[in-house]
């Protein structure tokens, strides 16, 4: 398993998991002196939800989600020896330090550039 050297190289391997066996796992990342917790979804799974957010909306919202399909189905049929660039969180909260989540509802889906982690641990910050 090659990695760039700015990348932690087991969080890489859980993102080629996720993204090629569907695997998820509950993460809490060190990200920029943020805190983000959720679970680690693939990048097809992010790809498809997202757009499902788009295809009731005009024509426009429309279009975008058949792009985010077309990139949902290029991320499944991608090389997974290929370099991950990216994770992927659904059930996402962000602490900046206050001691609150944000945001406080809903499900949160999160993407961000995994060279830019800077620490993490398995397993979520729960709400309560």
């Amino acid at each position: 398993m090659t990695s760039s050297p700015s990348k932690d190289s087991t969080l890489e391997f859980f993102v080629k998991a996720s993204n090629k066996h569907e695997f998820s796992l509950d993460i809490t990342l060190n990200v920029n002196g943020s805190v983000v917790t959720g679970t680690i979804i693939s990048a097809h799974e992010y790809f498809e939800t997202v757009s499902e957010t788009f295809e009731d909306g005009n024509e426009i919202a429309q279009k975008i989600s058949e792009g985010l399909v077309k990139a949902s189905e290029s991320a499944k049929n991608s090389s997974q020896e290929s370099d991950i660039g990216f994770i992927h969180l659904k059930n996402t909260r962000i602490y900046n330090g206050d001691g609150k989540g944000t945001p406080s509802k809903g499900d949160i889906l999160w993407r961000g550039k995994l060279d830019q982690v800077d620490g993490f641990f398995l397993g979520r910050i729960s709400e309560g």
